[in-house]
């Protein structure tokens, strides 16, 4: 009996730790979406209207209930959040705002780009104050929002617009991450940077970094870092590799899958692609929609790599050791992918994934304008971040080159065969 008792004693302490209440709130988004989808809130566009204010309002209240819910469970201290919180949320809607002028809008410039852009500003034009710190926790809402983003990827999308996209993303993914790995150890960076690194690279981005940070227990400051490296180089790729696969003559096909493979944003990738005309968009978001459908099994790979590497012993690492390191959040992201895959009509999943995503594009909104108040430019060219950002750089271009060549000769060779 005293066994059962401290069985259970130990499972919910287990079950307490920040990321299983990171799913359990993720969940709860969810949830709500799906048995009250009219009254989840929405970020507005403008400001212009009481309506507008009313909308943000709601969902600066959401967004708290939620930490509140989180910290209590986790008890945690909860002073100081409300007013840090709020400079925070208003810093996140004014990117919202900006993102969706129509001439910003028309660059394809996504909201999360200006709140990286306004948390830099605050962090390296001023001093970031001390009451402004308790809510600055980008892994938090970045985690609940990858989650919540479980919803939007439906496995039967995915393998109804190609099995080409996963194929390019199997590819792509496996071939990048061990060679992005190779060339940043060559080049002097640590062991756990360079796997961060490697992620964000190879898989898809910010949502990539966290994930692998999470397996491997990664340091915040060298995530931050490499979040900020991603967030930057996306923009100059959004914009000249157009560019470049006109000037190369590729068809539209080709060009978005090239596109879809290697910049690390979604929402980039889709402006990207539009730039192209529609076919080359279409093919651009399933190709990443297929990458970010490996998350799951990439992070499961890292563990394994990571737990077996990490034994200082000859004898195998146990399931419970791999199960302790794998990060939870992004188990909830695969059983949410999952649910709304298989147990969920596809027309309803799609409805309510259109909904969640609202939310989700917020937590991550809230999560860089957290990115932006944490790093300071003086660190990111520093000496000692000289070598991962020459790194992140020469892993990019490689993917920047094997991404083209693996999509032409799916895309421009293979499929045109089998036609």
């Amino acid at each position: 009996m005293f066994l059962f008792q401290k069985m259970v004693k130990k499972l919910i302490a287990t079950l307490k730790n920040e990321d299983w209440v990171i799913v359990y709130a993720g969940a709860i988004v969810l949830l709500l979406a799906t048995l009250f989808p009219e009254y989840m809130p929405s970020m507005p566009k403008e400001l212009g209207s009481a309506e507008s204010w009313l909308k943000a309002a709601t969902m600066f209240a959401s967004i708290l209930g939620l930490t509140y819910l989180c910290q209590a469970v986790l008890r945690r201290k909860i002073v100081g959040i409300f007013l840090s919180l709020l400079v925070i949320f208003a810093l996140s809607l004014g990117a919202q705002v900006v993102a969706n002028i129509p001439i910003i809008k028309e660059w394809g410039l996504e909201s999360v780009f200006f709140s990286v852009i306004f948390g830099l500003i605050v962090s390296n034009c001023f001093r970031v104050p001390e009451w402004l710190k308790p809510a600055i926790q980008s892994e938090f809402y970045i985690k609940i929002g990858i989650v919540c983003l479980g919803s939007t990827i439906l496995f039967g999308e995915v393998l109804k617009s190609g099995v080409f996209g996963l194929a390019q993303a199997l590819v792509v993914v496996f071939t990048v991450w061990f060679c992005a790995f190779r060339i940043s150890r060559k080049m002097g960076v640590d062991n756990e940077m360079s796997t961060m690194l490697a992620s964000s690279v190879s898989i898809c981005g910010v949502s990539a970094a966290i994930a692998t940070a999470g397996v491997i227990k990664g340091d915040n400051k060298k995530l931050s870092y490499i979040i900020s490296l991603v967030l930057v180089c996306a923009i100059p790729m959004m914009y000249l590799m157009p560019w470049v696969a006109e000037l190369l003559g590729l068809s539209e096909e080709v060009a978005g899958a090239w596109l879809g493979g290697t910049i690390d944003t979604t929402g980039a990738v889709a402006a990207s692609g539009t730039m192209l005309g529609e076919t080359a968009a279409q093919t651009a978001i399933i190709v990443k929609s297929s990458q970010n459908v490996l998350l799951g099994l990439a992070a499961f790979v890292i563990s394994l790599m990571w737990t077996y590497k990490g034994e200082q012993h000859e004898e195998k690492p146990t399931l419970g050791v791999i199960w302790e390191r794998f990060p939870k959040f992004v188990v909830g992201f695969v059983v949410a992918s999952l649910v709304f895959s298989f147990m969920m009509d596809t027309a309803d999943a799609k409805a309510i994934g259109k909904i969640t995503k609202g939310f989700t594009n917020t937590l991550f909104s809230i999560a860089f304008v957290c990115v932006g108040l944490e790093t300071r430019f003086a660190d990111i060219f520093s000496k000692e971040n000289r070598r991962p950002l020459w790194a992140f750089l020469t892993a990019q271009g490689f993917n920047i080159v094997v991404t083209l060549i693996v999509a032409y000769l799916l895309f421009g060779v293979v499929k045109p065969l089998l036609a």
